[in-house]
């Protein structure tokens, strides 16, 4: 057999063995799989037959690659942590991302979690070392990057179990570290938001109305062509726009879909497509509607060149300096979509406001976005302190301290038989 065909073979240089082998790595560059040419340093004639030189680089293979020469894994304690996630873990899931969310997924692997443990064998895992190793990146990193580091340790370790590399998961009582950074949960009242649209522009007031009513994400809002809009009570969302590159599906399965727009808001739409669009029959004062047909490929909110706007660009040149000149903390889409939930709560359910902000699940619209307590907490808070304070009235503020004062001098009550007693009195035994 020639040796483009054989997973490995040995040879003769001058005095020396030498041992090849094929390896497949990840490009760093491309991200694609690529085979590589391995070459070992065995020893010298003298001290090895030909025989003992292919049994040495057996070994090495089966140190470095955790399989042998044959192609069969071996779970054993030769199988690091690094080599599972590269040639285990990755192919397989990589069939369930997109690839831009592949690329980014797999660099964070590779940087919180491989970097650390890589050398590691996967039966040398306990919860202490993966359990620092949270606290410390909880110490550096946002909420969002240690709790995804968790999820991908506790996944990995699972699709260990699974192929049957290990027998117990030491990720299993993983816990989440309580010193987490705080996230932002800054919210708008309705003052706030009518003071913003009163000083906006008018392409910047019609922008933000639409992404305050509909509660758009950036990705979405951005992406909107005229054909999205059925010029009437319709908005259709078909492509979303990530890292300033078009794609045809959104952050969730349920981004992608029909908004209703309430009628005046879809009249403004509508004035804005005519202001927007110079007359065919090239008169400048022209208002036929047959005459000003808008291209449905163009966007809605178009920069100088008549691309898509970046959401980067309008949040430091738009937002920032608005937010500034009004007074207002902070300003971005983020703080925008939150108190939209939040101010959402009391005219609909939980489930209406997820349909609405289109989360995959409830618990991301209840416990991130909406910020407001309910009404019957604020009731309830109400209630106790009303009751705190009808039993002040009754008592005046002379009579406070001598009242202090001569409590303690109160003979306390005898304690009930079978009671434990407590500090300061004799513990009586139960006559049961």
């Amino acid at each position: 057999m020639g040796k483009s065909h054989q997973t490995g073979w040995v040879s003769l240089r001058g005095k020396q063995w030498f041992g090849y082998f094929r390896q497949m790595v990840l490009d760093p560059d491309t991200g694609e799989e690529r085979v590589k040419k391995v070459c070992v340093k065995l020893a010298l004639k003298t001290k090895m037959t030909k025989l003992q030189a292919r049994e040495a680089l057996r070994a090495e293979v089966t140190k470095r690659t955790g399989q042998n020469l044959g192609g069969r894994v071996l779970k054993d304690s030769s199988v690091t942590f690094a080599w599972f996630v590269l040639n285990r873990y990755f192919p397989l899931r990589k069939g369930d991302w997109r690839p831009e969310t592949a690329k980014e997924k797999m660099s964070q692997i590779q940087l919180d979690l491989v970097n650390r443990f890589g050398a590691y064998p996967l039966d040398s895992f306990d919860k202490f070392m993966m359990q620092t190793h949270l606290n410390s990146l909880a110490e550096r990193y946002s909420q969002d990057r240690v709790k995804q580091a968790r999820s991908y340790l506790k996944s990995i370790f699972d699709e260990a179990i699974e192929q049957e590399y290990l027998t117990k998961d030491p990720s299993r009582k993983l816990r989440i570290p309580k010193n987490l950074r705080p996230k932002d949960k800054q919210v708008l009242n309705w003052e706030q938001l009518w003071l913003i649209l009163a000083n906006a522009g008018r392409r910047d007031r019609l922008l933000l109305m639409l992404d305050m009513t509909e509660a758009l994400r950036p990705s979405e809002l951005f992406a909107l062509r005229w054909r999205s809009f059925d010029d009437q009570n319709t908005l259709t969302l078909t492509e979303t726009v990530y890292r300033r590159t078009l794609r045809p599906f959104g952050k969730t399965p349920g981004s992608l879909t029909k908004v209703h727009l309430p009628d005046g808001l879809a009249d403004e739409l509508l004035r804005w497509k005519m202001e927007c669009k110079k007359a065919s029959c090239k008169n400048g004062n022209c208002t036929k509607p047959e005459h000003r047909k808008a291209s449905p490929e163009e966007f809605i909110f178009q920069n100088a060149d008549g691309g898509f706007m970046d959401a980067d660009n309008y949040r430091f040149r738009v937002l920032k300096p608005l937010a500034e000149s009004l007074g207002i903390p902070k300003l971005n889409f983020q703080v925008m979509r939150r108190t939209m939930a939040t101010q959402a709560q009391k005219m609909g359910s939980v489930k209406d406001i997820q349909a609405h902000l289109r989360h995959s699940r409830p618990d991301t619209t209840a416990h991130e976005y909406m910020q407001e307590l309910p009404e019957s907490v604020q009731e309830m808070v109400g209630s106790v302190y009303a009751m705190l304070m009808k039993g002040g009235e009754n008592q005046s503020t002379d009579e406070m301290p001598q009242k202090a004062a001569n409590a303690s001098t109160v003979i306390p009550p005898k304690l009930l038989k079978g009671l434990v007693g407590t500090a300061g009195f004799e513990p009586t035994t139960s006559t049961v």
